[in-house]
C-alpha cells in the first residue's frame, strides 16, 4: 500500500473529476497549514464538543460512533484516509456524536472559514464539497438499510466491498488488496452483530474463497461474487464524479 504524501489523492476532494490543478493546489495549501497526529482509540471530536476545525484524514482510520451510558457502542460510519470530517462545523453548536480513531491517525486541521472562503472562490471546489457530503450521506443511508434488510453474512460482505471501493478511489489499493485494520469487535459494532457471529461469517466468506484477511490486510479474491453476496452496487458512493485511481 502507498502511504503518506505519495498518495495520488490526499483528500477525497482531490478525486473530484472537475477540479483543476489550481483547485488541487489550493486544497493542498490548506492541508499543509496545520496537522496533528492522534493515537489509536482516542476521540478526535467528543460528543457534545463544540467543533473548531474541519478535519481531513491524511493517514489512518477513524469512525463516527454513539455510545450509551452502559458502554454499548454503535459505529455509525468509517472514516478512511482522504475523508473529510464534518466540512461545515460552523453550522452546529455541539457535536451530536463522537469521532474516534481506530489506528494512529494524521489529520489536517482546517479552519472552517478558510475552507468556506475556498468554496466561494472556486465553484468547482464548492461542488466537490457538496459531492463529499452526498457520498457521506449515501454511505450512512446504505448502513441503515443494511441493518434493517441484510443478513449477517450480507452486512459483513457489504462492509468489505465498501471499504475496498472507497480506498481504491483515493489510490489506497494494490490490486485487490487494501489495508483493513479493524478488529472483529469493530466489525460487530459496525454491523450490529456479536463478535462471535462476525467471526462465523468471516470464516464462511474465507471458506467460500471470497476474501483473505490476515493482520491488517484484506484481499478480495472474487470481487463479483462478494458484491453479489452483499447485493452491493457502488452507486451510493457516487464514483461517477471521481477520477479513476486505477
Amino acid at each position: 500500500m502507498t502511504g503518506g504524501h505519495d498518495l495520488r489523492y490526499r483528500s477525497r476532494l482531490h478525486a473530484f473529476s472537475e477540479l483543476t490543478d489550481a483547485d488541487r493546489m489550493a486544497i493542498d495549501a490548506l492541508l499543509d497549514q496545520r496537522q496533528r497526529v492522534i493515537a489509536p482509540r482516542r476521540d478526535v471530536v467528543a460528543e457534545g464538543e463544540v467543533p473548531r476545525f474541519v478535519h481531513v484524514v491524511l493517514d489512518g482510520w477513524a469512525c463516527r460512533y454513539r455510545q450509551l451510558s452502559d458502554g454499548r457502542r454503535q459505529l455509525l460510519s468509517l472514516l478512511l484516509p482522504g475523508d473529510l470530517i464534518d466540512p461545515y462545523p460552523q453550522a452546529v453548536a455541539r457535536s451530536d456524536h463522537a469521532v474516534g480513531t481506530i489506528t494512529t491517525m494524521t489529520v489536517a486541521e482546517v479552519a472552517p472559514d478558510a475552507l468556506a472562503a475556498l468554496g466561494r472562490e472556486s465553484a468547482t471546489i464548492a461542488r466537490a464539497l457538496w459531492w463529499n457530503n452526498h457520498v457521506a450521506m449515501g454511505t450512512q443511508r446504505e448502513w441503515i438499510a443494511s441493518l434493517g434488510l441484510r443478513s449477517a453474512r450480507e452486512r459483513i460482505a457489504l462492509l468489505f466491498c465498501e471499504v475496498y471501493f472507497r480506498l481504491r478511489t483515493s489510490g489506497r489499493c494494490m490490486g485487490r488488496a487494501c489495508e483493513f485494520p479493524l478488529t472483529q469487535a469493530d466489525l460487530a459494532e459496525a454491523t450490529g452483530l456479536t463478535p462471535v457471529h462476525v467471526n462465523r461469517m468471516v470464516q464462511e466468506l474465507r471458506r467460500d474463497g471470497l476474501i483473505a484477511w490476515g493482520g491488517r490486510t484484506l484481499t478480495i479474491l472474487d470481487l463479483d461474487a462478494l458484491c453479489g453476496v452483499a447485493s452491493f452496487t457502488p452507486a451510493y458512493l457516487h464514483l461517477d464524479r471521481a477520477v479513476s485511481a486505477g
